[in-house]
C-alpha cells in the first residue's frame, strides 16, 4: 500500500491499523535542538480523545504517545522521530457480524476491489484511527512553528447547518482557549447549544450529522511556492486527505465566484506601523499561492459520519442485497467533524512546517 507518507522537508510516515496492536508515526526532516517532551504530544492528543462527552464516540482510548528515537535529554536529535500509541480499547468483536457486509459510506468495497483483501476491524487503515498519529506528529510540527510564533487555531464553524457568527481572526491563542472549554470546540456559546440539541436528536433517531470546520493561522509572509507547490494547494491536499472530508474553501471560497473584481479584491494599504497590508482579506491570506502576512484561514467540509444506527439496504461481498443494521453496543461519532478539529490543526501544523523548511532556502540573506 502505497502514499501513507506526507510532507516534503517535514516528512511524516504513518502505519498501523484501527484494531491492531498499535498505530505510530515516523518523522523525517525535523530540526534538531527543538524541545519536546512526551507530555507536549500527550497535550494534544488529549484533546483528540474519544469518550469524553456525549457528542463523541464511547471509545475509551487514552492515547499515550511512547516516543522510541529521535530525542534526546528534552531536545530532538535531527534522527528520525518515531513516535507509538498502543491501541488498548479496541473490540472487534462488533465488527464480525457485518465483516460479509459492504458498509454503507465506508471503504470496503474500494479497499477490496483494489487490493484484495480488506481489515474489516473498525475499517483498518481506513478509519480515523490512523489520525492519532498525525496529532501527534502535528505536536512536534506546532513546537517548531512556535518557535518563529506561528499560531494555528481550528474551531467548529457549523454542524447540521447551523452556524456561527464570525469569531475575532486576529488572536488565534485567545481563540484556542475559548474553543478547548467548549464540549463541541466552537468558539459561539449561543450556536453550541443548538449544535447539541441537533446532535441529540440526531442520535436519538439513529442518525448522525455532519459539519464545517474554520482553521485560521497567524504566519509572517513568504511561505508557499507558486505553481505547484501554492500553499492553498498543499493545504487542500492535506486536508483532503483526512476521513470524511469533502470540500475545502480558502478565504472567500465559493463566495467568490459570486462576487465582482472590485468586490473581491483586497486593496493595498499601509497600517499604523508602517506595514504594508491590505484592507479586507478575501483572499484568505496568500496572493500567487505565498502568505501574505494576514490571517490565512480556510474552511473544510465533512460529511455526516457514516456508520449510524438506523437500517439501510446494502449488499453482501457475492452481491446479493442485504439489510445492514450495525450490532448493539458498537461505538462511532454522531458527528465526526468535532473530533477532527485537533487533527486539522495537526494537517495545518504539518503543512506549514514544511513550508518554513522550504523557504529558508528562498533567498540568499
Amino acid at each position: 500500500m502505497a502514499s501513507n507518507f506526507f510532507g516534503e522537508l517535514f516528512r511524516i510516515t504513518t502505519f498501523g491499523e484501527s484494531h491492531g496492536a498499535a498505530i505510530g508515526v515516523v518523522i523525517d526532516g525535523c530540526p534538531a535542538g527543538l524541545s519536546i517532551s512526551k507530555e507536549e504530544i500527550d497535550a494534544e492528543l488529549k484533546v483528540r480523545q474519544p469518550g469524553k462527552s456525549p457528542y463523541t464516540s464511547p471509545r475509551t482510548e487514552k492515547d499515550e504517545a511512547e516516543i522510541l528515537s529521535g530525542v534526546f535529554d528534552g531536545k530532538t536529535t535531527g534522527a528520525p522521530i518515531a513516535i507509538v500509541i498502543w491501541n488498548k480499547d479496541a473490540d472487534s468483536s462488533k465488527y464480525e457480524p457485518i465483516k460479509n457486509l459492504l458498509r454503507p459510506g465506508h471503504a470496503n468495497f474500494t479497499y477490496l476491489q483494489k487490493y484484495g483483501i480488506f481489515d474489516y476491524r473498525g475499517g483498518g487503515r481506513s478509519s480515523a484511527r490512523e489520525t492519532a498519529a498525525r496529532v501527534a506528529a502535528g505536536a512536534v510540527a506546532k513546537k517548531l512553528l512556535a518557535h518563529y510564533d506561528i499560531e494555528i487555531c481550528a474551531f467548529v464553524a457549523e454542524i447540521g447547518g447551523i452556524a456561527i457568527n464570525e469569531p475575532n481572526i486576529e488572536a488565534p491563542h485567545k481563540l484556542r482557549k475559548k474553543i478547548l472549554a467548549n464540549p463541541l470546540f466552537c468558539p459561539d456559546a449561543k450556536a453550541t447549544e443548538k449544535m447539541m440539541k441537533a446532535i441529540e436528536k440526531a442520535k436519538d433517531e439513529g442518525d448522525s450529522l455532519g459539519g464545517i470546520l474554520q482553521c485560521i493561522a497567524k504566519l509572517p509572509v513568504g511561505l508557499g511556492d507558486p505553481v505547484y507547490g501554492k500553499l492553498e494547494a498543499k493545504l487542500a491536499s492535506a486536508m483532503l486527505s483526512l476521513p470524511a472530508t469533502k470540500g475545502f474553501e480558502i478565504g472567500s471560497g465559493f463566495a467568490a465566484a459570486r462576487m465582482k473584481g472590485s468586490e473581491h479584491n483586497d486593496a493595498f494599504d499601509v497600517d499604523e506601523n508602517g506595514q504594508i497590508t491590505t484592507v479586507t482579506n478575501y483572499a484568505g491570506g496568500t496572493l500567487g499561492g505565498i502568505s501574505t502576512g494576514l490571517p490565512l484561514t480556510f474552511r473544510v467540509a465533512f460529511k455526516p459520519t457514516s456508520s449510524i444506527k438506523k437500517q439501510q439496504d446494502t449488499v453482501d461481498l457475492k452481491g446479493s442485497k442485504k439489510p445492514f443494521k450495525l450490532p448493539e453496543g458498537s461505538r462511532h461519532d454522531p458527528c465526526v467533524a468535532i473530533r477532527a478539529v485537533p487533527i486539522l490543526e495537526a494537517m495545518t501544523a504539518l503543512v506549514l512546517a514544511d513550508a518554513l523548511l522550504f523557504n529558508r532556502s528562498a533567498k540568499l540573506g
